[in-house]
Protein backbone atom coordinates (compact mmCIF):
# COMPACT_ATOMS: atom_id res chain seq x y z
CA UNK A 1 0.00 0.00 0.00
CA UNK A 2 2.78 2.47 0.95
CA UNK A 3 4.42 1.79 -2.45
CA UNK A 4 1.28 2.93 -4.30
CA UNK A 5 0.86 5.96 -2.07
CA UNK A 6 4.47 7.08 -2.63
CA UNK A 7 4.14 6.42 -6.38
CA UNK A 8 1.03 8.60 -6.54
CA UNK A 9 2.99 11.31 -4.73
CA UNK A 10 5.80 11.17 -7.32
CA UNK A 11 3.30 11.34 -10.18
CA UNK A 12 1.54 14.35 -8.59
CA UNK A 13 4.87 16.09 -7.96
CA UNK A 14 5.84 15.53 -11.63
CA UNK A 15 2.67 17.37 -12.67
CA UNK A 16 3.48 20.14 -10.22
CA UNK A 17 7.01 20.38 -11.64
CA UNK A 18 5.56 20.71 -15.15
CA UNK A 19 3.41 23.61 -13.95
CA UNK A 20 6.32 25.32 -12.19
CA UNK A 21 8.56 24.84 -15.22
CA UNK A 22 5.91 26.31 -17.52
CA UNK A 23 5.57 29.34 -15.25
CA UNK A 24 9.31 29.96 -15.23
CA UNK A 25 9.61 29.44 -18.99
CA UNK A 26 6.89 32.07 -19.59
CA UNK A 27 8.23 34.66 -17.16
CA UNK A 28 8.95 36.89 -20.17
CA UNK A 29 5.71 36.21 -22.08
CA UNK A 30 3.38 39.19 -22.46
CA UNK A 31 0.03 38.70 -20.73
CA UNK A 32 0.95 35.29 -19.24
CA UNK A 33 -0.85 34.26 -16.04
CA UNK A 34 0.92 31.87 -13.68
CA UNK A 35 -0.71 28.56 -12.71
CA UNK A 36 -0.73 26.58 -9.48
CA UNK A 37 -1.15 22.82 -9.05
CA UNK A 38 -3.69 22.03 -6.32
CA UNK A 39 -3.19 18.68 -4.56
CA UNK A 40 -6.06 16.54 -3.28
CA UNK A 41 -6.22 13.22 -1.43
CA UNK A 42 -7.27 9.99 -3.13
CA UNK A 43 -9.48 7.63 -1.13
CA UNK A 44 -10.61 4.06 -1.69
CA UNK A 45 -13.71 3.96 0.45
CA UNK A 46 -12.60 5.38 3.81
CA UNK A 47 -8.96 4.41 3.25
CA UNK A 48 -6.37 6.97 2.09
CA UNK A 49 -4.82 5.79 -1.16
CA UNK A 50 -2.41 8.58 -2.08
CA UNK A 51 -2.50 12.02 -3.66
CA UNK A 52 -3.25 13.59 -7.04
CA UNK A 53 -3.33 17.01 -8.70
CA UNK A 54 -6.99 17.83 -8.35
CA UNK A 55 -6.92 21.03 -10.38
CA UNK A 56 -4.79 23.73 -11.95
CA UNK A 57 -5.61 27.31 -11.01
CA UNK A 58 -4.49 30.31 -13.06
CA UNK A 59 -3.90 33.58 -11.21
CA UNK A 60 -5.89 35.63 -13.72
CA UNK A 61 -6.82 38.42 -11.32
CA UNK A 62 -3.19 39.42 -10.66
CA UNK A 63 -1.85 41.83 -13.26
CA UNK A 64 1.70 41.81 -14.52
CA UNK A 65 4.00 44.82 -14.60
CA UNK A 66 3.84 47.33 -17.46
CA UNK A 67 6.56 47.15 -20.07
CA UNK A 68 6.95 50.18 -22.34
CA UNK A 69 7.27 49.47 -26.07
CA UNK A 70 6.58 52.89 -27.60
CA UNK A 71 4.63 51.25 -30.43
CA UNK A 72 1.43 53.07 -31.42
CA UNK A 73 -0.68 49.90 -31.66
CA UNK A 74 0.41 48.33 -28.36
CA UNK A 75 -1.77 48.71 -25.28
CA UNK A 76 -2.02 47.30 -21.77
CA UNK A 77 -5.18 47.19 -19.66
CA UNK A 78 -4.85 48.97 -16.32
CA UNK A 79 -7.30 47.05 -14.18
CA UNK A 80 -9.90 44.46 -15.07
CA UNK A 81 -10.94 43.23 -18.47
CA UNK A 82 -9.78 41.48 -21.62
CA UNK A 83 -9.35 42.33 -25.28
CA UNK A 84 -11.77 40.40 -27.48
CA UNK A 85 -10.91 38.66 -30.76
CA UNK A 86 -12.77 36.44 -33.22
CA UNK A 87 -11.14 33.78 -35.42
CA UNK A 88 -12.14 32.66 -38.92
CA UNK A 89 -14.52 30.03 -37.45
CA UNK A 90 -16.31 32.64 -35.35
CA UNK A 91 -14.87 31.50 -32.00
CA UNK A 92 -14.52 34.42 -29.60
CA UNK A 93 -11.48 34.47 -27.32
CA UNK A 94 -10.17 36.84 -24.69
CA UNK A 95 -6.63 38.00 -23.95
CA UNK A 96 -4.64 40.59 -22.01
CA UNK A 97 -2.08 40.89 -24.81
CA UNK A 98 -2.68 44.18 -26.65
CA UNK A 99 -0.44 43.70 -29.70
CA UNK A 100 -2.48 44.90 -32.68
CA UNK A 101 -1.90 45.44 -36.38
CA UNK A 102 -3.74 45.92 -39.65
CA UNK A 103 -3.98 42.88 -41.94
CA UNK A 104 -4.04 42.80 -45.74
CA UNK A 105 -7.85 42.92 -45.76
CA UNK A 106 -7.91 46.17 -43.80
CA UNK A 107 -9.06 44.79 -40.44
CA UNK A 108 -7.52 45.31 -37.02
CA UNK A 109 -6.06 41.98 -35.83
CA UNK A 110 -4.24 40.75 -32.74
CA UNK A 111 -0.83 39.08 -32.55
CA UNK A 112 -2.33 35.72 -33.63
CA UNK A 113 -4.15 37.14 -36.66
CA UNK A 114 -7.64 37.08 -35.10
CA UNK A 115 -9.89 40.05 -35.80
CA UNK A 116 -10.15 42.41 -32.85
CA UNK A 117 -13.70 43.20 -31.73
CA UNK A 118 -14.88 46.72 -31.02
CA UNK A 119 -17.47 49.38 -31.73
CA UNK A 120 -17.94 51.13 -35.06
CA UNK A 121 -17.53 54.90 -35.57
CA UNK A 122 -19.84 57.16 -33.57
CA UNK A 123 -22.56 58.77 -35.68
CA UNK A 124 -24.84 61.52 -34.36
CA UNK A 125 -23.61 60.80 -30.84
CA UNK A 126 -24.46 57.10 -31.03
CA UNK A 127 -21.66 54.55 -30.89
CA UNK A 128 -21.59 52.01 -33.71
CA UNK A 129 -22.45 48.34 -33.37
CA UNK A 130 -19.90 45.85 -32.07
CA UNK A 131 -17.97 43.69 -34.51
CA UNK A 132 -14.79 43.61 -36.58
CA UNK A 133 -12.92 46.92 -36.74
CA UNK A 134 -12.31 47.84 -40.38
CA UNK A 135 -9.60 50.36 -41.28
CA UNK A 136 -10.21 52.43 -44.47
CA UNK A 137 -6.79 51.93 -46.03
CA UNK A 138 -7.57 53.55 -49.38
CA UNK A 139 -7.93 57.22 -50.24
CA UNK A 140 -10.33 59.64 -48.59
CA UNK A 141 -12.04 62.23 -50.84
CA UNK A 142 -11.46 65.95 -50.70
CA UNK A 143 -13.82 68.16 -48.71
CA UNK A 144 -14.62 71.68 -49.89
CA UNK A 145 -13.93 74.55 -47.50
CA UNK A 146 -16.85 76.43 -45.99
CA UNK A 147 -15.04 78.54 -43.39
CA UNK A 148 -11.63 80.00 -42.67
CA UNK A 149 -10.86 80.60 -39.00
CA UNK A 150 -8.60 83.60 -38.63
CA UNK A 151 -7.53 85.01 -35.28
CA UNK A 152 -4.96 87.74 -34.82
CA UNK A 153 -4.18 91.16 -33.44
CA UNK A 154 -4.82 94.28 -35.53
CA UNK A 155 -2.19 96.58 -34.09
CA UNK A 156 -3.59 99.68 -32.42
CA UNK A 157 -0.35 101.41 -33.46
CA UNK A 158 -1.29 101.27 -37.14
CA UNK A 159 -1.63 104.58 -38.95
CA UNK A 160 -4.15 105.25 -41.66
CA UNK A 161 -2.57 104.33 -45.05
CA UNK A 162 -1.01 107.27 -46.88
CA UNK A 163 -2.64 106.21 -50.15
CA UNK A 164 -6.39 105.98 -50.67
CA UNK A 165 -8.49 104.32 -51.90
CA UNK A 166 -7.31 100.74 -51.41
CA UNK A 167 -5.30 99.25 -54.29
CA UNK A 168 -3.83 95.80 -53.85
CA UNK A 169 -0.97 96.74 -56.21
CA UNK A 170 0.13 99.57 -53.89
CA UNK A 171 1.43 98.49 -50.44
CA UNK A 172 0.97 102.05 -49.17
CA UNK A 173 -2.81 101.63 -49.44
CA UNK A 174 -3.12 98.91 -46.77
CA UNK A 175 -1.54 98.02 -43.41
CA UNK A 176 -1.15 94.24 -43.66
CA UNK A 177 -1.82 91.33 -46.02
CA UNK A 178 -2.28 87.68 -45.04
CA UNK A 179 -2.85 84.62 -47.25
CA UNK A 180 -5.17 81.75 -46.50
CA UNK A 181 -5.68 78.48 -48.41
CA UNK A 182 -9.10 77.04 -49.20
CA UNK A 183 -10.01 73.81 -51.02
CA UNK A 184 -12.65 73.16 -53.65
CA UNK A 185 -14.67 69.96 -54.09
CA UNK A 186 -11.86 68.11 -55.90
CA UNK A 187 -9.18 69.23 -53.45
CA UNK A 188 -7.56 71.98 -55.53
CA UNK A 189 -6.01 74.73 -53.41
CA UNK A 190 -7.01 78.36 -53.87
CA UNK A 191 -5.21 81.28 -52.25
CA UNK A 192 -7.29 84.00 -50.62
CA UNK A 193 -5.44 87.20 -49.69
CA UNK A 194 -6.81 89.38 -46.88
CA UNK A 195 -5.84 93.05 -47.10
CA UNK A 196 -6.31 94.86 -43.77
CA UNK A 197 -6.82 98.62 -43.96
CA UNK A 198 -7.20 100.86 -40.92
CA UNK A 199 -10.14 103.15 -41.63
CA UNK A 200 -10.72 104.73 -38.22
CA UNK A 201 -9.67 104.66 -34.55
CA UNK A 202 -11.68 101.48 -33.91
CA UNK A 203 -12.32 100.07 -37.40
CA UNK A 204 -10.34 97.95 -39.85
CA UNK A 205 -11.61 97.13 -43.33
CA UNK A 206 -10.78 93.75 -44.92
CA UNK A 207 -10.65 93.28 -48.70
CA UNK A 208 -10.49 89.77 -50.22
CA UNK A 209 -8.58 88.73 -53.35
CA UNK A 210 -9.01 85.17 -54.64
CA UNK A 211 -6.09 83.71 -56.60
CA UNK A 212 -4.66 87.19 -57.15
CA UNK A 213 -7.82 88.58 -58.75
CA UNK A 214 -9.36 91.96 -58.14
CA UNK A 215 -11.31 92.18 -54.85
CA UNK A 216 -15.10 92.37 -55.10
CA UNK A 217 -16.25 95.53 -53.27
CA UNK A 218 -19.36 93.66 -52.16
CA UNK A 219 -17.17 91.26 -50.16
CA UNK A 220 -15.50 93.97 -48.07
CA UNK A 221 -15.80 93.35 -44.34
CA UNK A 222 -15.40 95.88 -41.51
CA UNK A 223 -13.99 94.82 -38.14
CA UNK A 224 -15.12 97.07 -35.30
CA UNK A 225 -13.48 97.02 -31.86
CA UNK A 226 -14.49 98.53 -28.53
CA UNK A 227 -12.43 100.62 -26.15
CA UNK A 228 -10.71 97.52 -24.69
CA UNK A 229 -9.61 96.20 -28.06
CA UNK A 230 -12.25 93.46 -28.30
CA UNK A 231 -14.06 92.68 -31.56
CA UNK A 232 -17.70 93.76 -31.48
CA UNK A 233 -18.91 93.54 -35.11
CA UNK A 234 -17.64 92.02 -38.33
CA UNK A 235 -16.82 88.66 -36.76
CA UNK A 236 -18.09 86.88 -39.87
CA UNK A 237 -17.26 88.07 -43.35
CA UNK A 238 -19.71 88.19 -46.27
CA UNK A 239 -19.94 84.95 -48.25
CA UNK A 240 -17.10 84.78 -50.76
CA UNK A 241 -17.94 82.87 -53.94
CA UNK A 242 -15.58 81.13 -56.33
CA UNK A 243 -16.33 79.10 -59.47
CA UNK A 244 -13.40 76.74 -60.18
CA UNK A 245 -12.88 75.43 -63.69
CA UNK A 246 -13.23 71.71 -62.83
CA UNK A 247 -15.06 71.64 -59.50
CA UNK A 248 -18.34 72.63 -57.91
CA UNK A 249 -18.89 76.29 -57.04
CA UNK A 250 -17.19 77.20 -53.77
CA UNK A 251 -18.68 79.47 -51.10
CA UNK A 252 -16.96 80.25 -47.79
CA UNK A 253 -16.68 82.85 -45.06
CA UNK A 254 -13.99 84.12 -42.69
CA UNK A 255 -14.50 83.78 -38.94
CA UNK A 256 -12.60 86.41 -36.91
CA UNK A 257 -13.69 85.24 -33.45
CA UNK A 258 -11.02 86.15 -30.90
CA UNK A 259 -9.38 88.83 -33.01
CA UNK A 260 -8.22 91.88 -31.02
CA UNK A 261 -6.88 95.40 -31.49
CA UNK A 262 -4.14 95.93 -28.95
CA UNK A 263 -1.08 98.13 -29.06
CA UNK A 264 2.10 96.46 -30.23
CA UNK A 265 2.93 94.16 -33.07
CA UNK A 266 0.27 92.77 -35.41
CA UNK A 267 0.18 88.98 -35.02
CA UNK A 268 -1.61 85.93 -36.39
CA UNK A 269 -2.45 83.07 -34.03
CA UNK A 270 -4.85 81.05 -36.20
CA UNK A 271 -5.32 80.87 -39.96
CA UNK A 272 -6.85 77.60 -41.13
CA UNK A 273 -9.65 76.50 -43.45
CA UNK A 274 -11.95 73.61 -42.58
CA UNK A 275 -11.68 71.79 -45.93
CA UNK A 276 -8.87 69.58 -47.16
CA UNK A 277 -7.47 67.85 -50.22
CA UNK A 278 -7.81 64.11 -50.82
CA UNK A 279 -5.40 61.93 -48.90
CA UNK A 280 -4.03 58.39 -48.85
CA UNK A 281 -3.82 56.12 -45.82
CA UNK A 282 -0.45 56.30 -44.03
CA UNK A 283 -1.05 54.47 -40.76
CA UNK A 284 -3.23 53.78 -37.75
CA UNK A 285 -2.80 54.46 -34.07
CA UNK A 286 -4.55 53.47 -30.84
CA UNK A 287 -5.59 56.19 -28.38
CA UNK A 288 -5.72 55.74 -24.62
CA UNK A 289 -9.53 55.88 -24.71
CA UNK A 290 -9.53 52.86 -27.03
CA UNK A 291 -10.23 54.81 -30.23
CA UNK A 292 -8.62 53.50 -33.43
CA UNK A 293 -7.42 56.54 -35.36
CA UNK A 294 -6.61 56.24 -39.08
CA UNK A 295 -4.13 58.82 -40.40
CA UNK A 296 -3.88 60.15 -43.95
CA UNK A 297 -1.32 62.04 -46.01
CA UNK A 298 -3.42 65.24 -45.96
CA UNK A 299 -2.93 65.45 -42.17
CA UNK A 300 -6.49 64.31 -41.54
CA UNK A 301 -7.43 61.76 -38.90
CA UNK A 302 -10.54 59.64 -38.58
CA UNK A 303 -11.78 57.59 -35.64
CA UNK A 304 -12.77 54.34 -37.34
CA UNK A 305 -13.69 52.34 -34.24
CA UNK A 306 -13.18 51.76 -30.53
CA UNK A 307 -11.65 48.64 -28.97
CA UNK A 308 -14.04 46.76 -26.66
CA UNK A 309 -13.11 45.57 -23.16
CA UNK A 310 -14.82 42.43 -21.80
CA UNK A 311 -15.31 41.75 -18.09
CA UNK A 312 -16.77 38.63 -16.44
CA UNK A 313 -18.60 37.84 -13.18
CA UNK A 314 -15.98 35.11 -12.50
CA UNK A 315 -12.94 35.60 -14.68
CA UNK A 316 -11.09 32.88 -12.76
CA UNK A 317 -13.39 30.28 -14.35
CA UNK A 318 -12.42 31.18 -17.94
CA UNK A 319 -11.13 28.19 -19.91
CA UNK A 320 -7.55 28.59 -21.19
CA UNK A 321 -6.93 27.77 -24.85
CA UNK A 322 -3.28 28.83 -24.63
CA UNK A 323 -1.05 30.42 -22.03
CA UNK A 324 -2.44 33.90 -22.83
CA UNK A 325 -5.90 33.26 -24.31
CA UNK A 326 -9.19 32.15 -22.76
CA UNK A 327 -12.77 31.42 -23.78
CA UNK A 328 -15.92 31.93 -21.76
CA UNK A 329 -18.06 29.16 -20.27
CA UNK A 330 -21.11 28.81 -18.04
CA UNK A 331 -19.07 29.20 -14.85
CA UNK A 332 -17.36 32.42 -15.94
CA UNK A 333 -20.67 34.00 -16.91
CA UNK A 334 -21.49 36.01 -20.02
CA UNK A 335 -19.08 38.82 -20.93
CA UNK A 336 -20.03 42.44 -20.27
CA UNK A 337 -18.64 44.64 -23.04
CA UNK A 338 -17.71 48.26 -22.58
CA UNK A 339 -15.11 50.77 -23.73
CA UNK A 340 -11.80 51.31 -21.86
CA UNK A 341 -12.23 53.17 -18.58
CA UNK A 342 -16.03 52.81 -18.54
CA UNK A 343 -17.79 50.69 -15.92
CA UNK A 344 -15.66 47.75 -14.76
CA UNK A 345 -13.35 47.95 -17.78
CA UNK A 346 -9.83 49.13 -17.06
CA UNK A 347 -8.18 52.07 -18.78
CA UNK A 348 -5.53 51.60 -21.46
CA UNK A 349 -1.85 52.42 -21.28
CA UNK A 350 -0.82 53.28 -24.83
CA UNK A 351 2.57 52.11 -26.07
CA UNK A 352 2.87 49.51 -23.30
CA UNK A 353 2.22 45.81 -22.80
CA UNK A 354 1.39 43.81 -19.70
CA UNK A 355 4.20 41.49 -18.68
CA UNK A 356 3.88 38.08 -17.05
CA UNK A 357 2.67 37.97 -13.45
CA UNK A 358 5.10 35.14 -12.61
CA UNK A 359 7.07 35.65 -9.37
CA UNK A 360 10.38 33.92 -10.11
CA UNK A 361 11.37 33.80 -6.41
CA UNK A 362 8.16 31.99 -5.45
CA UNK A 363 8.52 29.58 -8.37
CA UNK A 364 12.10 28.69 -7.37
CA UNK A 365 11.00 28.10 -3.79
CA UNK A 366 8.27 25.85 -5.16
CA UNK A 367 10.88 23.91 -7.15
CA UNK A 368 12.96 23.30 -4.03
CA UNK A 369 9.89 22.20 -2.07
CA UNK A 370 8.88 19.82 -4.86
CA UNK A 371 12.42 18.40 -4.91
CA UNK A 372 12.28 17.61 -1.18
CA UNK A 373 8.86 16.02 -1.55
CA UNK A 374 10.10 13.98 -4.51
CA UNK A 375 13.09 12.74 -2.49
CA UNK A 376 10.86 11.84 0.44
CA UNK A 377 8.54 9.76 -1.71
CA UNK A 378 11.51 8.13 -3.44
CA UNK A 379 12.89 7.07 -0.05
CA UNK A 380 9.53 5.51 0.82
CA UNK A 381 9.67 3.44 -2.38
CA UNK A 382 13.29 2.47 -1.68
CA UNK A 383 12.40 1.42 1.87
CA UNK A 384 9.43 -0.58 0.62
CA UNK A 385 11.66 -2.31 -1.92
CA UNK A 386 14.26 -3.21 0.73
CA UNK A 387 11.57 -4.58 3.03
CA UNK A 388 10.20 -6.78 0.27
CA UNK A 389 13.70 -8.11 -0.55
CA UNK A 390 14.35 -8.93 3.12
CA UNK A 391 11.01 -10.68 3.36
CA UNK A 392 11.67 -12.77 0.28
CA UNK A 393 15.11 -13.78 1.53
CA UNK A 394 13.65 -14.84 4.89
CA UNK A 395 11.26 -17.18 3.09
Amino acid sequence: MSFNIALSGIQAINEQLNTLSNNIANAGTYGFKSSRANFSSVYAGDQANGVQVGSLTQDIGKNGSLQTTGRGLDAAILGRGFFTSRDAQGVVSYSRVGIFNTNADGFLVDATGKRVQGYGPTQNGVMGTMGDIEIPTGQIPAVASTKVSYTGNMSDDWKNPTVAPFNLANPDSYNMVKQSVVYDSVGTQHTVSQYFVKTGPTTVAVHYSVNGGAPDPADTNTLTFNGTGQLTTGGTSPVINLTPASASPLAFTFDYTGTTKFAGEATTTANRADGYASGTFVGVELSENGSIVAKYSNEQQQVVGTVAIATFPDEGSLVPTSDTTWIANANSGAPLYTTPGVGLGGKLSKGSLEGSNVDITSELVGLMTSQRNYQANSKVITAENQMMQSLMQAL
